[in-house]
């Protein structure tokens, strides 16, 4: 039985308009099931390459998609809290799904 990547990346790049790179060439493919970690220092690209993968940045080089019907989000690990609101507000939000 094939297996089937539920997820690609072929020479993805992803330069800022700083000029910064911090993707350069990376070639990934995930197998249903599989377990991934992304390790890395500050600014090396982690959170970029997530995003990435879910979607959230579409500007760069190279090809970067999911298998068909696999859907990806992506968890911020910076609250995105919403600035009309109080602290009990931002969190009430968080909770109600």
């Amino acid at each position: 039985m094939e297996q089937k990547f539920v997820y690609t990346m072929k020479g993805l790049s992803k330069s800022f308009d700083s000029g910064q790179t911090v993707l350069n060439e990376i070639w990934l493919s995930f197998l249903l099931g599989a377990k991934i970690g992304v390790l890395g220092l500050n600014g090396a690209g982690k959170s970029t390459l997530l995003r990435v993968m879910a979607g959230q940045i579409t500007a760069f080089q190279g090809e970067a998609f999911p298998a068909d019907g696999i859907s990806i989000d992506y968890l911020p690990q910076e609250p995105q809290l919403n600035p009309d609101k109080t602290v009990i507000g931002n969190v009430e939000d968080g909770v109600s799904h």
